[in-house]
């Protein structure tokens, strides 16, 4: 696979300078890719890929990594991304996928799926902490990329933004939770309210604070789900199942169940 090569990226070129050196070595559309929601306990998981344009159109005043924006600025950054890029995709994946499939799992095809959805494709992918292949171009994950790399802040925004949006509905629909607050992240509030109601059916029930509160805490992440019509009512008791292959998504090869849940959220560990 093509690869550029070598190029010394400088920190005082800023949040652009890293793609402006490989669109030098002739990767012009270079997509960054970002997600919201994983450490959430409710709501759907977010990705979204972004290419800007090269030179100054691409250039967006208070872009940066959706974190570290006020709510009013992060909205003036979705418009300007979504007005200025040459492509840019969202994709969105409900609790229960991520209940069932596993939230890793869910979050690289999640990517994929948005990175995969741009017209033009990307030459190279810059991804957040972690690498996602199966793309067909190369690429490269950057640590904290999202402050690093400017198409990789445009993704944060454009998953951030739409999932807060998505939040807020949910606060509609799901009221006594906080959702439009605290967006579905463990905070004192979200805690009392789920030990006060139960968890609706927008909660993830692999989570470990979440399968405590149902009383489903002693199944495997990926069999705590109740059927539709239990959510909301007493636990239905079950025996553990035998152990099977999870983690089957988009070609990748199956995988024995972990006798703990991947990811340390599932299982109440800390981040």
């Amino acid at each position: 696979m093509l690869t550029p090569p070598r190029t010394v990226v400088r920190r005082e070129g800023g949040l652009y300078a890293l793609e402006r050196a490989l669109q030098r070595r002739g990767f012009r559309h270079v997509a960054g890719a970002d997600e919201a929601g994983r450490g959430a306990c409710a709501g759907p998981l977010v990705a979204a890929a972004a290419i800007l344009p090269e030179g100054r159109r691409g250039e967006i005043e208070e872009l940066a990594d959706s974190k570290l924006l006020t709510p009013a600025a992060r909205d003036r950054v979705y418009d300007a991304v979504r007005e200025r890029a040459l492509a840019y995709a969202v994709v969105v994946i409900g609790a229960e996928e991520v209940d069932g499939r596993g939230l890793h799992v869910c979050n690289l095809t999640a990517m994929r799926r948005a990175l995969a959805s741009l017209t033009p494709g990307p030459d190279y992918v810059l991804t957040d902490g972690f690498g996602v292949d199966g793309l067909g171009v190369p690429g490269l994950a950057v640590w904290k990329g999202d402050q690093v790399a400017a198409c990789v802040a445009a993704a944060s925004v454009l998953a951030k933004v739409t999932r807060d949006r998505l939040m807020v509905e949910l606060d509609g629909r799901f009221p006594g939770y906080g959702f439009a607050e605290h967006k579905g992240y463990i905070t004192a509030d979200h805690s009392a309210a789920l030990r006060e109601r139960g968890p609706c059916e927008e909660h993830r029930f692999s989570y470990a604070n979440v399968a405590q509160v149902s009383g489903r805490a002693g199944l495997p992440p990926r069999e705590r789900r109740p059927a539709p019509e239990q959510v909301g009512r007493e636990p239905v008791e079950r025996s553990r199942p035998s152990e099977g292959t999870v983690g089957v998504a988009l070609g990748e090869p199956a995988r024995q169940s972990l006798p703990v849940g991947e990811d340390v959220f599932m299982e109440g560990g800390v981040r």
